[in-house]
């Protein structure tokens, strides 16, 4: 997409965030499983965002030992974060996913949700496992969370209606390529007092497949795959997986 660079999505979607993806993933499930993998150690979350998650972690963690760091690409996320944090709890960072992270050396290091896929090349995504491989200390853990891609799609568009009110109305407009394992597109939000908004995605999507060859290359080997952060098993038919790395 012309125009998009790492800070875009972040930008876009910090002041809707917390309302529209509130729900999307099961948070106590989460917290409860990273708080077991980070085994009484530092975690760093990638895309921190607005600490949907490293919020509730942290508070989760401290009588673990866990302490938690964030980083993001987007100041307008990291203000939303500080919203949510008032105490602190979590120490957030300016920047983006393949580098320099903030110091460790970490137990864990987790990416939830796809946004692994905010990078939008595989090269940028292999050097994000490199990056996590220079802060995660020996034998310590990085997690993906992501959902799995159907090969068998073809290229499509779609615009669809998200929201719909009496004041409100934000379209979906979407475009994908499965050849080049893209999908972007906007949402566009017209208000009667404000006008309209644009807020802009892209995703480069990769299979379980090709991820666990970039973290190979990284130093990595495959713990675990679950379905979800409940340990649910993996099988051929997830949509979604949870991948543990462990650090050679």
């Amino acid at each position: 997409m012309d125009g998009y660079d790492d800070t875009t999505y972040g930008d876009a979607f910090a002041d809707v965030y917390d309302d529209w993806y509130a729900t999307i993933s099961d948070v106590a499930a989460t917290t409860d499983t990273l708080v077991d993998l980070a085994d009484g150690g530092a975690v760093l979350e990638l895309g921190v965002g607005t600490g949907r998650l490293a919020v509730p972690l942290a508070a989760a963690g401290r009588e673990h030992g866990v302490t938690v760091v964030g980083v993001d690409s987007s100041q307008a996320m990291l203000d939303r974060l500080a919203q949510r944090d008032p105490d602190r709890l979590v120490e957030p960072h300016l920047g983006n996913m393949v580098g320099p992270l903030p110091d460790g050396p970490y137990r864990l290091v987790v990416v939830a949700y796809n946004t692994i896929f905010n990078l939008t090349t595989p090269e940028l995504q292999a050097e994000c496992f490199r990056a996590v491989s220079a802060v995660v200390a020996p034998g310590g853990r990085f997690v993906v969370e992501a959902f799995v891609p159907d090969r068998s799609d073809a290229p499509s568009s779609d615009v669809s209606v998200r929201t719909l009110t009496a004041d409100r109305v934000v379209l979906s407009v979407s475009r994908q390529d499965p050849d080049g394992q893209i999908a972007e597109g906007q949402f566009v939000e017209f208000t009667e007092a404000g006008g309209v908004r644009l807020r802009p995605w892209s995703i480069r999507y990769s299979i379980p497949d090709e991820l666990d060859r970039m973290a190979d290359a990284a130093g990595f080997d495959v713990e675990h795959r679950w379905a979800s952060f409940d340990r649910a098993p993996f099988h051929d038919d997830a949509d979604r997986h949870v991948t543990v790395y462990r650090r050679r």
